[in-house]
């Protein structure tokens, strides 16, 4: 009897194999042929699951994001079973930065796609991202939770923090990857406007 094939499996191997080859060469330099040598797999058998690059590396990002998401995850779960505002917002901002190899593949292939995306009309055309304001209206609905409890500065117009940390953090991962700067002062960046957020709490003075 013929072996069932788990068509999700087989295009998660795929992405698996489109993110380890961007890692190494860059998105740019990625073809399918690249990914299904990597995989292990015939190019027909890459093209049938995706037929052109541009669904092959729009999969290959929401594959990311979805790894992404399980980092996140897993530095929740480390910080307890009620982490509170500061320490998801920690959680969220520092899974982003480049700090280790599969965080450095992330920020190089999601900076690298949106750059091409602005140039390439079959990118284009497809969503970059399925909700592009879902971190930001994540972190402003974490810093109101931390004023009405008190944790944070009052005063703060939490929809600006929010967009200010995403573009930093941004910012410093990518100053991360040129050599710019290290892991550890990123970090120290971040958490030094965090502390301005929320060791300030309280009313505005009179």
């Amino acid at each position: 009897m013929p072996k069932r094939v788990d068509h999700e499996e087989r295009r998660t191997q795929i992405a698996e194999a489109l993110i380890r080859v961007a890692g190494r060469r860059g998105l740019h330099a990625v073809g399918m042929r690249d990914v299904a040598a990597e995989a292990g797999v015939s190019l027909r058998l890459v093209q049938y699951y995706f037929q052109t690059k541009e669904k092959l590396l729009f999969y290959g990002l929401q594959h990311l994001t979805d790894r992404f998401t399980a980092r996140v995850g897993t530095r929740l779960a480390a910080a307890g079973p009620n982490p509170g505002p500061r320490a998801t917002i920690e959680a969220l901002l520092l899974a982003s930065l480049p700090t280790d190899e599969e965080s450095r593949t992330f920020h190089l292939l999601y900076s690298s796609y949106s750059i091409l995306s602005v140039t390439d009309e079959a990118l284009a055309a497809q969503p970059f991202i399925d909700n592009p304001d879902a971190a930001e209206n994540a972190l402003t609905g974490l810093l109101e939770q931390a004023q009405e409890t008190g944790l944070a500065d009052t005063r703060i117009d939490v929809r600006m923090e929010a967009i200010s940390l995403l573009a930093m953090t941004a910012t410093m991962g990518t100053s991360i990857l040129v050599g710019q700067r290290t892991p550890e002062s990123a970090i120290a960046v971040l958490h030094h406007h965090l502390d301005r957020i929320f060791n300030s709490g309280g009313p505005t003075p009179a």
